[in-house]
Formats: structure tokens, C-alpha cells, sequence
């Protein structure tokens, strides 16, 4: 009776076994299927840059420290036809920070230096400016320096130029003033990182390529990852930039001189990142403090904290919290995105001017963080909000630059962006980027420009003057910068002032307020009188560098 039994019941067991292996293989069906949905989603996401005869980019979705999604769109060599794919090399810009903060915070760690020190303890060539610059305000971007890109730009240095250290720090030491008092404002400025990279080098004796090659990129086995300090150094796998031709096609967009790094010029791939990604789940680098080092914000001198930490941007997206940065320069524009109570991240790297690696990504966590993410505002209705009303010029007090908005459809168009409706009111380009309007008591248009690099900046609407030939000829004349280096000659021409460089071709100035103007591309002119109402120089603001001042020296 007992064997009865038993026989009998033999055959449940193996009918639950197979019912089991039945559920799991049609519940892995399932999870594939969904994938491979996904998958198809993301590439069409992609669709725009995935033929050979496009630049492209490369994109690694990452879950728990692997890859669940990795692929190349496009190309990364319209020269030699070669496909982009997630072990090709890109330039990547401003992603680079989080590496040279790295680089610093482990320093600081062997002993070499304190991120609560003077800059000028290391770098005696920097003039005091009446009170301590330390390396953590640099690092979290409160120093008050003036962006270096931008005062190479203002000198007439483009990237073709070599750019030794020695001359960028003359640069840099010839500056009599900063933005602002250190630690009042958050400004994003190049330089702070570039002089990091100098520091790196006078405290431990190796260049910043060096000691990030031994201390974070051998480590972890970031094999095609370094900082690109030596234009003779052969890069395999590295990828082309590009931008667009106005008659179709696409040109080179990139230089083998530019080799400043600190800043930038970080080399490295998706794969590579993927290793650089983990290590912030669990991190192989330096002491337990690191990553809690790395991804502390900032606090300005009235307590109120920034969103920037050390070299990462910390911040929200739809509820969830996030850790970010992006990269841009030449041809090149990077994005790497972490969600990090979902160990989720998104890396894409790409090689063409006009590509928005950073509206990509999102694109891509919405589709894998769905359910997860707070729903976005519903969008307006595109027949329900009209721009029209809110084009028109418009003046910062502070920075002195002017923005002209412009509609088309129901978008407003501001800086060559278009900045979709997301109410009547607050017009979206990207995550971090918006305009928001409100009524002045005085009846006129206050806008509000919101962008994740900087403070919020207010801007009121103005009618721009039109000054007679007659009224510009007061400014006509020659100006020099001790600062710069550089000389401007402004002139009238055709009714207008214009302002030519040593460099470039003369550009036509916009007139705003009395004894302002602006360039086309975002430079404001404010020009000085002494007592008697003659005009003796101007000041420049750019964006990232302030009350430049330049003498007039001849009429």
C-alpha cells in the first residue's frame, strides 16, 4: 500500500517541476520580449544618426553595473567609413571634471594637498584678490574666476592654436578681477578645472594624465580611457567630430592641438564608462570617503546649497534623483546620466555638433523608468499658446546681455533653440533648460532663463535704441586690453557700429540701451565717459567672464 501511495504521488512532483519550468521559461519570453520592445524603441530614438553616412553616437544603457543595451549609430569615420560602436574613443568635453575632481580628491587622501586650501599655495602666480580662492570653491565652481575658453576666445585664440601651460596661466594671472566674491554665486568656469590639472602636477609630481592613469583608470581597467595632454599620442579607436555644412554634408569639427585638459580632454569609450559608473556602486577607489566627497554639493557663503558637487551635477529628474554631467566641445557632445537608487544609467557619447546627448538620454531613462518617474506636466496644447505676445527684445541688468525671442508656431526661439510650450507661461528646451514668464507691476514682460549650469538669470523686456551715424561715431576707435592682450577697433559703417578683431571679420553690433550693444554672438559693450561725457573704454561681459576693460587708446 505504501509503494501504492508513493507511485501515485511521483507523478505530482514532476507535473509541479515542469509547471515551474514551464512558468519561469514563459515569464523569461515575456521579460526578452520586453526588452527587445524596448530596444526597438530606443533605436528609434536613434533613427536620425543610424546610416554610414552620418555622424552618430554610441549609447550603453546600464542596470546593476552591466550593460542591458549597447549599440553604435552612424559613423565614426566619414573618411575611412568607419561604423561608430561602444568601444569607439570620443573627446569627451566637460565629463571630464568628474575625473579631474577625482584626481584631486585622491590626492588629497595620499596626503598631497587639502581641498580647503589656497590656490595661491600652489599657484603663487594667480594675484590675491583680497580674499582665499580654496580648491573646493574651484572645484564646485564658486570661485569667482573667469572661464578661460571664453578668454581665449575674447583674445582671438581659437583651437587650431597650441596652447601651452605656462601661456594659459599668464593668461589667467593677467586677470585684475573676478566674477564675483568667491563663494557668493555659482558660475561655471573652465578655469577652475584647468588650474586643477597645474596643482595635480606641482603637489604630486605627475602630470594629471599620469596620476589619473595610475589612480583611477588602471585601477578599475579603463584600458582605452585617458587624458589627452600629448597631440603626438596615437589614439586607437579614436572617433572624428563633425558639424554640418550649410550646403548639406558635414565638415571636421576637431583639433589634434587643443590638448588643455583638467577641463576637459578626457579621451574615453561606453565600455570604458561602464567601469567608471560601477565604481560608484561600489567603489575600488581611495578611502570610504571618496564617493561621499565626490557627490557633496556645494554651499555658497549664505548657506544656500548648489546643485553642483565635484564635477557631477546632482540633481532631480521627474521625482527621481539623478547624477549628471555633459560634455561639449568641438564636434563632440557627451552625456552621462545615473539614476542611483535605481543603479540605472544611460551613457552616450556623440561625434556631431547639432546632436543633444543629454535630451537622448532622458529619452531613453523614460522608456526603462517608466512607472517609476513622476509624471511629467501634461504639455500644451499647441492651439492653445500663442508666443507671439512675448517676442521681443529683452535685458539682463546684471550681465548687461540681451536676447531677442522669436516665435515659430507655438515654439519660442531663443539662443538658435527652440523651447517647447509647457504651459502659456514656461517654455522647455531640456531637462534644466527653461523660460518662465511673468507680468510685471509695471505692466511690462520679465522672463526668467533657467539653465543647469548657472543661476537663474532675469531678463526685462526693452525696446533697443536706434542711434543715428552720428550718435556712433562718438565710439568709433581703437581699444586695448592688458587683460586680453588684445585690440578692438570699432567703427560706423552702413549706419551701424561695427567691431573688428585682429582675428576675424568685422561683425555688426546691436544697439540696446544708451552706450550699449551686443555682438551676434552674445558679447555685451558697455562702453565708459569720464566727467566731461567722453568716452574713454568699455567693458565686456560673455557669459562666464565679467567687466573685461579695455582702454581706448586712439580714435
Amino acid at each position: 500500500m505504501r509503494l501504492l501511495c508513493r507511485v501515485a504521488i511521483w507523478p505530482l512532483g514532476v507535473i509541479s517541476l515542469v509547471s515551474f519550468a514551464a512558468a519561469v521559461a514563459v515569464a523569461r519570453n515575456d521579460k526578452e520580449k520586453n526588452e527587445e520592445a524596448l530596444q526597438r524603441k530606443v533605436d528609434q530614438i536613434f533613427a536620425a544618426y543610424d546610416k554610414p553616412d552620418s555622424p552618430g553616437c554610441a549609447l550603453g544603457v546600464i542596470r546593476d553595473g552591466n550593460f542591458i543595451y549597447k549599440k553604435g549609430y552612424g559613423a565614426g569615420s566619414l573618411e575611412l567609413g568607419v561604423p561608430l560602436t561602444p568601444q569607439s574613443v570620443f573627446y569627451l568635453g566637460s565629463i571630464s571634471k568628474q575625473f579631474t575632481a577625482a584626481s584631486v580628491v585622491l590626492a588629497a587622501e595620499q596626503g598631497s594637498l587639502s581641498l580647503d586650501d589656497d590656490i595661491r599655495k600652489y599657484v603663487p602666480e594667480i594675484p590675491s584678490y583680497g580674499k582665499t580662492i580654496t580648491l573646493r570653491e574651484m572645484l564646485h565652481h564658486t570661485s569667482g574666476f573667469r572661464d578661460i575658453l571664453s578668454l581665449l576666445f575674447l583674445a582671438g585664440r581659437n583651437s587650431e592654436d597650441i596652447h601651452p601651460t605656462n601661456e594659459l596661466l599668464d593668461l589667467v594671472s593677467r586677470q585684475k578681477d573676478l566674477n564675483f566674491v568667491p563663494g557668493d554665486e555659482f558660475l561655471y568656469s573652465n578655469t577652475n578645472y584647468f588650474l586643477m590639472s597645474v596643482v595635480i602636477k606641482r603637489t604630486t609630481g605627475k602630470t594629471l594624465s599620469q596620476f589619473a592613469e595610475e589612480n583611477i583608470f588602471k585601477p578599475l581597467g579603463m584600458t582605452h580611457t585617458r587624458f589627452y595632454d600629448d597631440r603626438s599620442v596615437v589614439l586607437p579607436g579614436r572617433v572624428a567630430g563633425y558639424a554640418p555644412r550649410s550646403v548639406g554634408g558635414f565638415r571636421v569639427d576637431w583639433s589634434t592641438n587643443f590638448d588643455m585638459v583638467g577641463g576637459g580632454g578626457l579621451m574615453s569609450s561606453v565600455d570604458d564608462l561602464l567601469l567608471w559608473d560601477r565604481n560608484f556602486f561600489d567603489n575600488k577607489l581611495g578611502k570610504g570617503s571618496f564617493l561621499k566627497e565626490m557627490q557633496t554639493p556645494g554651499v555658497l557663503n549664505n548657506g544656500k546649497q548648489i546643485e553642483y558637487a565635484l564635477g557631477l551635477f546632482i540633481s532631480k529628474y521627474r521625482g527621481l534623483p539623478t547624477v549628471e554631467h555633459a560634455g561639449a566641445n568641438f564636434g563632440y557632445r557627451t552625456e552621462l546620466l545615473r539614476f542611483p537608487q535605481q543603479k540605472f544609467s544611460v551613457v552616450c557619447l556623440c561625434n556631431l555638433a547639432t546632436s543633444n546627448p543629454g535630451r537622448l538620454s532622458y529619452e531613453v531613462a523614460d522608456l526603462y523608468l517608466e512607472g517609476q518617474l513622476t509624471a511629467d506636466s501634461p504639455p500644451a496644447s499647441a492651439a492653445k499658446v500663442d508666443p507671439q505676445p512675448f517676442t521681443g527684445w529683452y535685458r539682463n541688468l546684471e550681465s548687461h546681455s540681451s536676447l531677442q525671442l522669436s516665435a515659430a508656431d507655438s515654439d519660442m526661439v531663443a539662443f538658435g533653440t527652440h523651447f517647447k510650450p509647457r504651459d502659456a507661461n514656461h517654455f522647455v528646451a531640456a531637462p534644466g533648460a527653461e523660460i518662465s514668464f511673468d507680468r510685471a507691476q509695471s505692466g511690462g514682460t520679465r522672463l526668467t532663463v533657467s539653465v543647469q549650469d548657472g543661476a537663474p538669470q532675469i531678463y526685462e523686456r526693452f525696446e533697443p535704441l536706434k542711434p543715428s551715424p552720428e550718435n556712433l561715431a562718438q565710439y568709433a576707435g581703437e581699444y586695448k586690453s592688458a587683460e586680453l592682450q588684445a585690440a578692438y577697433r570699432f567703427a560706423v559703417k552702413d549706419g551701424k557700429l561695427t567691431l573688428a578683431t585682429n582675428w576675424g571679420e568685422s561683425v555688426d553690433l546691436q544697439a540696446t540701451v544708451r552706450d550699449e550693444f551686443q555682438s551676434p554672438v552674445g558679447v555685451a559693450i558697455v562702453f565708459r565717459r569720464d566727467a566731461a561725457g567722453h568716452v574713454t573704454g568699455c567693458d565686456l561681459f560673455a557669459g562666464r567672464v565679467r567687466n573685461i576693460f579695455f582702454t581706448r587708446t586712439a580714435k
